[in-house]
């Protein structure tokens, strides 16, 4: 059971099941770092939408087994459960997201009771739900009810991303989660003019608000500027483990860094344990371990 002390992170967005050919696997970034800020003895809370089918009954069952709070899972009679189809090509993996899922319709009504009622101290979004009207409707809502911290965890896939979605989530957003790709796509698409990744990230700092942009460069680790133009950077971790695979290596990043925002660790702090953890993750299969006892380690050295 959650301790009613534990800091509360409202996470909106997509919680769906990953088709692969052999099996089927729970995620959506809100839900995989969600699962991991549950572990590490926070409390998330899951925004989001199911449908009523056999996936939202072992969806609950999974959350259930977590130990996570269900309040924010609202239910859709009309729409199925998200779903997307993982394609291998190589060592690297397509996500085909089909579209019309319950996730793209979130109740604004609902959700800002919700927010109301678990005053969170972090919220978390990305951008793949807001390509719906309804669900940017709830998401604006979500933001008109609370003053805490918002961190953008962009996620661009097409085709189901446009600038005016964009340019929306990062006047929202305190702090801008992204990737080096995903940086490039925000280069071409609000034609910064510098072919250097910090002037295009201090130029978003400074057209949008932002107090910080994280940027996770995969092998290479990770960098982040703040509003008053310092940088700290992490070097990639080396592993004597086989890399498996990369799924959700960058939202354990983006939790274990808000992991580090609530518990008012540095950046100097923050970044290489969760370039470590994210490190991990690429030697396991899939985006969340089979057991809490990977956790212990972690929660063991820092303490938490």
């Amino acid at each position: 059971m959650t301790s009613i002390q534990a800091e509360t992170v409202l996470l909106f967005g997509e919680v769906l099941a990953d088709i692969f050919d052999d099996r089927k696997v729970f995620g959506g970034a809100p839900f995989n770092v969600a699962r991991h800020l549950q572990a590490f003895g926070l409390h998330p809370v899951l925004i989001t939408r199911i449908g009523n089918d056999e996936l939202r009954r072992e969806l609950l069952a999974v959350i259930k087994d977590a130990g996570m709070d269900d309040v924010g899972i609202q239910l859709d009679v009309s729409h199925p459960t998200g779903q997307v189809m993982v394609h291998m090509e190589g060592r690297k993996h397509r996500f085909e997201i089909l579209p019309e899922q319950a996730y793209d319709y979130i109740h604004a009504g609902i959700t800002h009771m919700i927010t109301l009622a678990v005053r969170p101290q972090l919220i978390y979004f990305g951008t793949l739900a807001q390509r719906s009207a309804k669900s940017a409707q709830a998401l604006g809502a979500l933001i008109r009810s609370s003053n805490a911290p918002r961190l953008l965890d962009i996620n661009l896939r097409k085709p189901w991303y446009d600038v005016p979605t964009i340019e929306r989530s990062l006047r929202r957003a305190n702090l801008l989660k992204i990737n080096l790709e995903e940086m490039e796509i925000l280069t071409s698409l609000f034609r910064l003019s510098s072919k250097n990744p910090i002037q295009n990230a201090d130029a978003l700092i400074r057209c949008f608000g932002l107090d910080s942009v994280l940027v996770t460069c995969g092998e290479q680790g990770a960098w982040q500027l703040d509003n008053e133009g310092k940088i700290e950077s992490v070097e990639g971790s080396a592993s004597s483990q086989p890399l498996v695979d990369t799924v959700g290596a960058g939202d354990g990043f983006a939790a274990v860094y808000i992991l580090g925002i609530l518990r008012g660790w540095p950046a100097t702090l923050t970044l290489p344990r969760a370039n470590i953890f994210a490190a991990a993750l690429c030697e396991i299969r899939g985006a969340i371990p089979d057991s809490p006892d990977f956790y212990e380690p972690f929660i063991r050295d820092w303490k938490i």
